[in-house]
């Protein structure tokens, strides 16, 4: 039964890896995510069946479009693989449970805006409001935090934090990072929401620094935060209870 489980969650995680690199990049364009069908962005040809399928499909046409050649990224299947990985991990943490349903939900979002802010810097309100109600419903209902006040707390500090480092930068945080920090801060709670923070801040700085060192991150042009929250949230979804109890160790 266990096996049979881990095979459907990777291949749920494979499928909608793929459907999330469709609405993460069209839906910053105001575009549709059911019509048109999935197509070369380059020459327009429908794609067909066999070339849908998540990941296998990449490598079966070489990383090109079987009609005009073009190159296709291969972030695209990275993000397909990623989100299996982390839902295949949420199952084996967690279970069969409502705390994986959340985690699976949080996981969706993150790899959504992490496609969307890095396509076209623009984290969207329509995604954001989506995962709202059931994120919060799962919070107030079938998987709840230690109190029923901590996701308000916790909507409130991510709200309020990105929102002051906005105005003190004048502008160097968006407006969708500030709403995804409330969204995010609804999930955690205030304590683990300030852990999201810090892993998100140390991410950026390890992996733009690296940027800057390889030549890939340009001084002076704008560089999307939305991976790094991501990466700092997926840190503290797995990690922060362990973190945040190794930390108050030494206090």
């Amino acid at each position: 039964m266990e096996i049979i489980g881990g095979v459907y969650i990777v291949v749920l995680g494979l499928v909608l890896g793929s459907f999330f690199n469709v609405v993460g990049v069209r839906v910053p364009q105001g575009e549709s995510i059911v019509h048109p069908r999935s197509h070369c962005p380059s020459c327009g040809t429908t794609l067909q069946a066999a070339e849908l399928i998540p990941v296998a499909s990449y490598f079966f046409l070489k990383g090109s479009c079987r009609t005009c050649g073009t190159k296709i990224p291969p972030f695209y299947p990275v993000m397909e693989t990623v989100t299996a990985v982390l839902f295949t991990a949420a199952w084996l943490t967690w279970g069969f449970s409502w705390e994986t349903i959340a985690a699976l939900f949080v996981i969706s979002l993150l790899v959504i805006i992490t496609i969307s802010d890095k396509s076209a810097m623009l984290i969207p309100d329509k995604v954001l409001l989506f995962f709202l109600f059931p994120i919060a419903l799962l919070r107030w209902t079938a998987a709840p935090l230690e109190t029923w006040w901590d996701p308000l707390a916790g909507a409130a500090l991510g709200f309020c934090l990105l929102l002051a480092i906005a105005v003190i930068s004048k502008g160097g945080m968006g407006g969708g990072d500030i709403k995804l920090f409330a969204l995010l801060g609804l999930f955690f709670g205030w304590q683990q929401l300030l852990l999201a923070f810090f892993l998100s801040v140390f991410a950026g700085a390890v992996l733009g620094g690296a940027g800057l060192l390889t030549g890939a991150v340009k001084r002076g042009v704008p560089m999307p935060f939305g991976p790094f929250i991501a990466a700092g949230s997926v840190m503290t979804l797995f990690f922060g209870e362990s973190l945040l109890t190794w930390y108050t160790g030494f206090l």
